[in-house]
C-alpha cells in the first residue's frame, strides 16, 4: 500500500476542519476549495489547466479504482493544488492502468487526502461558497488554531494571472489538413486538439498573449480561444486580440474562458459565481433550437447577461438551466460564437462535440468566400 498513514486535514478560511488520511505528496498546499460532480475522470480533472490553483473535492465517493494511464493526461502536468476524496482505492482494476493514483500524485508532488466526508464538505461549499483553504498532509505537533490562521490568508488563483502559468511557451503545430486554425492557449486540453484534428483541421497553438498581428501573419481560416483558469479580467491581452479578430471578420470560437474573453472584447462584463460550475452533468438550453444538452463544465466566473450589447447584434444563445447563467454568445451576422462549457469533455460527456462541427462549417464557409474553392 502506498497510502501515507497520518493525520491530514482540509482547513477552510472560515475555520472549518475536515480530517482524513494523506495519500499524495507529504506537504501542505494552499488554494481555493471547489467541488466537481464528475463521476469518473479524476486524472483528467487533475490535469485540466482550468483547475490551476484549486483544491478539488470529488463528490463521487470511490476514487482510484481504475488507476491511471499517461494517455488520459490532458496537459503537460497536473494543475490542481490538491485533491479531496471520500474513499481512495489503492488496488485498481483496469487493463489500461499503468499505476495507482497515489503513486501518480506522489511522483508529481500533488497532496491528496482521503477519508473526508465529501458530502458534508460539498454542502458546506454550496452554502458558503468557494473559499480559501489549506490542505495539510500531516498535522503533527502543529496547533489547529495556527493552521486556521494560515487558511484565512491562503493564496488563491484569483490573486494572480494564472493563465500565464498554464499557457504554452512557444507555438506548436498539431495535425494536418486543408483547414488551419490558430488556437490561443489559455489552458488548452489535449482532447480539444484531438477533436479538431479528427475533423481535418491543422492547429497552430500560440501563447495567450500573442498579438493579433502575429496571428494574422499565419493566415488562419479561424481562431479558437481555449478554456483556462482564473479571472478573465487578468487575461486582458487575449481580449484585445479577440477584439481585433472580430474587427477583421475572422471566424471565431470561444470556449469557456474564451467565451468570457469574447464578452470582454465586445464590452460585456463578467462576475464570480458563488461556487462555480465543475462537473459533467450541467443542463444547457440552446435557445434557437430548444434542445437541452448535458455538458461538461469547469469555471468559476460567468458572463453577466444584462451587460451583453444586444443593440450591436450580439445575443445570449444558450443558458444554464440550473441557474440561468449565460452559456453562449452569438452574433446575428458575424462568424463568431462562444460557449461556456467544454465540448471536448475529458472527462465526459461527449454530447456537445457538435460545437466543433459548427465551427468547422464556419471555417469552410469563410474559406470558400475568400478563395472561391470547395473544401
Amino acid at each position: 500500500m502506498s497510502v501515507h498513514k497520518g493525520d491530514a486535514a482540509v482547513i477552510l478560511e472560515d475555520g472549518s476542519v475536515f480530517r482524513g488520511t494523506s495519500f499524495g505528496a507529504e506537504r501542505d498546499a494552499e488554494g481555493e476549495v471547489v467541488f466537481t460532480t464528475s463521476m469518473t475522470g479524476y486524472q483528467e480533472v487533475a490535469t485540466d489547466p482550468s483547475f490551476r490553483g484549486q483544491i478539488v473535492c470529488m463528490t463521487y465517493p470511490i476514487i482510484g479504482n481504475y488507476g491511471v494511464t499517461e494517455d488520459d493526461d490532458q496537459s503537460r502536468q497536473p494543475w490542481i493544488t490538491g485533491m479531496i476524496v471520500r474513499d481512495y482505492t489503492d488496488w485498481p482494476s483496469n487493463w489500461r492502468s499503468e499505476g495507482t493514483l497515489a503513486e501518480y500524485f506522489q511522483q508529481r508532488d500533488i497532496p491528496a487526502i482521503s477519508g473526508v466526508d465529501t458530502r458534508a464538505l460539498t454542502r458546506h461549499i454550496r452554502r458558503q461558497g468557494a473559499m480559501r483553504a489549506l490542505l495539510v498532509a500531516k498535522i503533527g505537533e502543529r496547533a489547529i488554531s495556527d493552521l486556521q490562521e494560515r487558511a484565512k490568508v491562503a493564496w488563491t488563483p484569483a490573486e494572480t494571472n494564472v493563465v500565464a502559468d498554464v499557457t504554452i511557451d512557444e507555438p506548436r503545430d498539431v495535425g494536418d489538413g486543408s483547414l488551419h486554425v490558430v488556437l490561443i492557449d489559455c489552458g488548452v486540453k489535449e482532447n480539444i486538439l484531438e477533436s479538431l484534428e479528427r475533423r481535418g483541421v491543422r492547429v497552430t497553438v500560440v501563447p495567450y498573449d500573442t498579438p493579433y498581428s502575429d496571428i494574422a501573419a499565419l493566415q488562419p481560416d479561424g481562431v479558437l480561444t481555449s478554456p483556462g483558469p482564473g479571472d478573465p479580467e487578468r487575461a486582458a491581452p487575449a481580449a484585445d486580440t479577440i477584439r481585433a479578430i472580430i474587427d477583421d471578420g475572422v471566424p471565431y470560437l470561444g470556449v469557456c474562458l474564451g467565451h468570457q474573453l469574447l464578452a470582454h472584447a465586445i464590452g460585456a462584463t463578467t462576475s464570480k459565481l458563488k461556487y462555480g460550475h465543475h462537473g459533467g452533468n450541467h443542463p444547457v438550453l440552446d435557445i434557437a433550437s430548444g434542445r437541452v444538452h448535458i455538458t461538461s463544465q469547469n469555471h468559476g466566473y460567468q458572463v453577466d447577461a444584462d451587460s451583453v450589447p444586444t443593440g450591436s447584434g450580439w445575443r445570449v444563445s444558450q443558458v444554464n438551466l440550473n441557474d440561468e447563467s449565460v452559456e453562449g454568445l452569438a452574433h446575428e451576422s458575424l462568424p463568431v460564437f462562444s460557449i461556456q462549457y467544454h465540448p471536448e469533455g475529458a472527462p465526459g460527456p461527449q454530447d456537445t462535440q457538435y460545437v466543433f462541427d459548427q465551427f468547422v462549417a464556419l471555417l469552410k464557409g469563410g474559406k470558400r468566400q475568400r478563395e472561391g474553392v470547395t473544401v
